[in-house]
């Protein structure tokens, strides 16, 4: 449809609706599953096939899903790997001396509230906070 045309342009970002969603290794449901992707996992588009986008994650893996499993929600995933056991800071406000609320691993997935000055304000379940957007992958 034409609505879709919109928003998966090439290197246009998207995210995963459901749950246990099949990454494919080609544009067609008889295609190997490489892996299952969770709801809210931000992906970058490269490219289409009928109604099928090409997407690269994070950590650079690529594959095939179905247009019909993914949206225009925004979502971040944690990139950055620290030292201190891979934990990530969320603070109260968006700024490195404000309090810590919470603390998150490499991999994590949050629904993208707002974007200020280099932070992003984000939500996992009942825990929401500040992040700085380098740590961050998505939209």
């Amino acid at each position: 449809s034409e609505q879709l045309d919109r928003w998966t342009g090439l290197g246009r970002m998207v995210a995963v609706k459901n749950d246990n969603v099949n990454m494919r290794s080609g544009p067609s449901l008889d295609k190997d599953v490489l892996w299952k992707l969770g709801i809210g996992f931000p992906l970058k588009v490269l490219k289409k096939n009928g109604k099928w986008l090409q997407v690269k994650d994070f950590e650079g893996a690529v594959g095939w899903v179905h247009k019909d499993v993914v949206s225009r929600s925004g979502h971040m995933v944690v990139k950055a790997q620290k030292k201190n056991k891979g934990k990530i800071n969320i603070r109260k406000k968006p700024s490195t001396k404000s309090k810590v609320v919470a603390k998150a691993y490499y991999g994590v997935v949050f629904k993208t509230l707002e974007q200020k000055k280099g932070w992003v304000k984000v939500e996992n379940g009942k825990v929401t906070g500040w992040i700085k957007r380098s740590l961050l992958w998505g939209f």
